[in-house]
């Protein structure tokens, strides 16, 4: 096989193979169990995420949210259960109520670092 082949081949399995690799890669980051060991995320200036509040535990500081894709994280959307930095955040909160809110990555769990209502 000569030079010109080789480089041929070599893009030609790159470009079908990479793609897999990135979709398989994401998926085990966003469902294994919604937590990963990947480096967290800044959330500076990060856009607020829409989403609808499932459950509210306000002793253990989690809430659940069914929530569009959050671009700061890479995950899409789905329902998860988050854990909250602060339980005071938690305090005017309930299932059922529209809310916009930021969330970031700390070790492997993620966090919601602030919540509101969407009016």
């Amino acid at each position: 096989m000569n030079k010109k082949h080789f480089t041929l081949l070599a893009a030609a399995a790159t470009t079908l193979f990479t793609p897999v690799t990135i979709a398989n890669a994401h998926d085990q980051k966003a469902h294994a169990g919604h937590q990963t060991t990947a480096a967290s995320a800044p959330t500076n200036g990060a856009d607020m995420t829409k989403a609808e509040v499932r459950k509210v535990d306000v002793s253990a500081k989690k809430i659940t949210l069914k929530h569009e894709a959050i671009k700061s994280l890479d995950m899409p959307g789905m329902t998860m259960v988050f854990q909250v930095a602060d339980a005071a955040l938690l305090e005017k909160i309930q299932a059922g109520d529209k809310v916009k809110f930021k969330a970031k990555q700390e070790g492997n769990a993620y966090v919601v670092t602030e919540i509101m209502a969407d009016k």
